[in-house]
């Protein structure tokens, strides 16, 4: 199953298009994850916008897009990388109720307090530094909508977004207005050029619905919409699904909660169970488990009752 970003640029380098169709990765995203059928497509679509923009960072690091509001839905967050390895994950409020259908703004706006925050995070960052971050209010009905108000007032870059999700598939199509050269390559001719192709590539995507995104492979979709036109195309890109959650570091939180908390779950629940944060993937230690944690640990004095194994 295909999980492929594709990238290329009209003739006269003004427009650049971006396609890309996750399968296998986004279900393995979703495998974990306990989700309405409407959130999960909130969460692609939001999760396929970081993908499209992360492919175009130039350095070592990582896209993070979240929604975030007092709506049933009270937090979507997406990191995609540079290397274009992907994590997504939703968190509703408790006994939320999601409506079959409802906007964006219904399910994290109720107050019109909402906020899109996108942030660009260096892997290797100095100490004290902060990554960059950008935040604005909640605007549209869509995600698409969010997204290119976002790039419109606070990047400066004319943006359009088509975005479709399920839960067996994401995709989307970008386009962007790349800046135009600086003078004296930049003539009242080079400025209606480009705004002949922009305008263009706009009327040939609007064409574009939502069933063909998630039908469709972008080499397919971009024969459908741009046939008559000489794009360069660029080397695909895989795309994957990573959550750096692993037992290891699981088992690393539970010792930094000591031996005395552990047993005390341990002794009410039967073992200790923990779902990841972000992915949703479960890990579950039993007692020899819990007690093999602390074997190698001698500041960790053994609990009342807890036995000691030899």
């Amino acid at each position: 199953m295909s999980n492929i970003l594709k990238k290329y640029l009209t003739p006269d380098h003004s427009t650049r298009i971006q396609a890309l169709h996750l399968e296998s990765a986004w279900q393995t995203g979703l495998a974990h994850q306990n989700l309405p059928p409407l959130v999960v497509q909130l969460l692609g679509e939001l999760a396929a916008a970081a993908v499209l923009l992360a492919g175009n960072i130039k350095f070592d690091g990582s896209v993070v897009l979240q929604l975030q509001g007092n709506g049933p839905v009270r937090l979507i967050m997406v990191e995609c990388t540079a290397a274009l390895q992907l994590r997504a994950t939703a968190q509703l409020r408790e006994d939320a109720i999601i409506p079959e259908s409802a906007s964006l703004q219904a399910l994290l706006n109720a107050d019109q307090q909402g906020r899109f925050t996108v942030m660009l995070d260096p892997s290797h960052r100095e100490n004290g530094a902060t990554p960059y971050q950008g935040i604005v209010p909640l605007e549209g009905d869509r995600v698409s909508d969010a997204l290119e108000h976002y790039m419109k007032h606070s990047e400066q870059l004319d943006t359009r977004l088509w975005l479709a999700a399920d839960n067996k598939q994401c995709a989307g199509l970008m386009l962007q207005r790349m800046p135009l050269p600086s003078s004296p390559q930049a003539t009242p001719a080079t400025t209606d050029a480009a705004n002949a192709t922009w305008a263009h590539c706009q009327t040939l995507a609007e064409t574009l619905r939502s069933g063909e995104l998630l039908a469709d492979s972008p080499d397919t979709l971009m024969h459908k919409l741009f046939w008559e036109d000489d794009l360069l195309a660029f080397d695909d890109q895989e795309v994957s699904w990573h959550c750096p959650c692993t037992r290891a570091r699981v088992a690393d939180m539970l010792r930094n909660l000591g031996q005395a908390e552990v047993q005390s779950i341990l002794e009410e629940q039967g073992q200790v169970h923990i779902d990841c944060n972000f992915c949703g993937k479960p890990y579950d230690f039993d007692a020899v488990d819990c007690a093999s944690l602390f074997l190698d640990d001698p500041a960790q004095t053994p609990a009342p009752g807890s036995g000691t194994i030899h």
